[in-house]
């Protein structure tokens, strides 16, 4: 799941990619981690939710958890989520993902959310910076 090298430990989520660029999902620099973007592409179908929001938001917070997961470590590790949103429309999804992966009001991370033109059927996009202990 994560190559090594000397510096940057390269971090991916399985089924999901970014096509064809030569871009990995994350990457490890020490106790920070940084991704790139993550949308809400089902692992299983290699393809996006057409149409659904919904069920983009709930696969990006997935592969949100898994990426921080395969850098050694946990929701809890996130400091910084930047959430893309194609309309407007889509931030109660956002949000009802949200609360669920952080339900503390008093232990969230800090996020900001844009309006994007997202490509394609890409509903939702987000990236996080994550410190590890």
């Amino acid at each position: 799941m994560a190559t090594i090298s000397k510096r940057r430990q390269v971090l991916e989520v399985p089924g999901v990619s970014h096509g064809n660029a030569p871009i990995p999902m994350g990457v490890r620099i020490g106790s920070m981690v940084f991704s790139s973007g993550i949308m809400g592409q089902d692992p299983e179908t290699h393809s996006l939710p057409a149409g659904d929001a919904q069920k983009q938001a709930e696969l990006m917070f997935q592969h949100v958890k898994t990426l921080v997961e395969a850098a050694g470590g946990t929701t809890d590790s996130i400091a910084h989520m930047t959430v893309f949103l194609k309309d407007n429309a889509y931030r109660e999804h956002i949000n009802k993902e949200w609360l669920k992966m952080f339900p503390d009001e008093h232990d969230r991370p800090a996020r900001h959310t844009l309006l994007w033109d997202l490509p394609g059927q890409m509903l939702v996009q987000c990236e996080i910076v994550a410190v590890l202990d």
